[in-house]
């Protein structure tokens, strides 16, 4: 029952249900389409933040211009975001809240904060109910330093760093683990499978910097982690591998236990 009740004030901090939050893009002037910067901004958010739903997107322009035209540009920067939203698989509500604003609204003295797209979306809630530790929580309780732990059921979108909704179990596991243990210090390691030349993009970096991501998103103290990508130069089967299962198994994050 002790379990129960510190998992379940654990998701009223971390995971509120109602809580309305919000992200701002910015554009360049006179622009809809997303720059290289609200495209970064905006992929950082959806690795961190696999399972949320907007419920307003609300688009805002400078002064310059006549006010038909910033009410029609502001529209086209919300739809350049909704777009980018739906092709990343972020759910927006089917009533979501949009609106182009135009130059229409308190205006800052610095034009370049006028040109913008705010989003506001609230974390789905999640339901964790256990009474005894999972199985990766006693892997790391009983675990020496120096350990290395594989993280099982952990999955990402097709050549991507971005965490796919059904690795939301693991994460939280390994978020109590860490919230139990403060001693607990970790390397997040991660793997890929395949690629005879090499990790040319950099993916299994990319993929174990989105754990340690969620884990500062979560206030876990960063010097308790650190997080490097191996490539496919530590492989447990052979590259190229001969099957699925052995590309599967080439393909993985694990963790090193660097104190507890």
């Amino acid at each position: 029952m002790k379990k129960l009740l510190l998992l379940t004030a654990l998701i009223a901090v971390f995971f509120p249900g109602k809580a309305q939050d919000k992200l701002t893009v910015f554009f360049d002037f006179d622009r809809h389409e997303l720059n290289e910067i609200a495209i970064k901004k905006l992929n950082n958010w959806t690795i961190v933040s696999p399972q949320v739903e907007v419920t307003k997107v609300y688009g805002f322009c400078d002064w310059k211009g006549t006010n038909s035209y910033n009410d029609s540009l502001s529209i086209k920067r919300v739809n350049a975001v909704v777009a980018f939203l739906k092709e990343h698989q972020i759910k927006v509500n089917p009533g979501y809240d949009v609106r182009g604003f135009g130059e229409d609204f308190e205006q800052s003295k610095v034009q370049s904060e006028n040109r913008k797209v705010i989003i506001e979306y609230r974390e789905k809630p999640v339901e964790i109910k256990k009474e005894t530790l999972s199985a990766l929580q006693q892997k790391i309780k009983s675990a020496n330093k120096g350990d290395m732990i594989l993280l099982d059921n952990l999955y990402f979108f097709n050549m991507s760093p971005r965490l796919l909704p059904k690795s939301k179990p693991i994460l939280y596991d390994l978020l109590c683990a860490l919230q139990e243990n403060p001693n607990l210090k970790i390397e997040i390691q991660g793997h890929i499978c395949c690629q005879i030349n090499g990790d040319v993009a950099n993916l299994s970096g990319s993929r174990a910097r989105a754990i340690y991501n969620f884990l500062v998103s979560q206030r876990i103290n960063r010097k308790r982690l650190s997080f490097v990508g191996y490539g496919t130069t530590r492989p447990i089967h052979p590259i190229p591998e001969q099957s699925e299962q052995q590309e599967n198994e080439n393909r993985r994050v694990e963790i090193l236990i660097k104190d507890n």
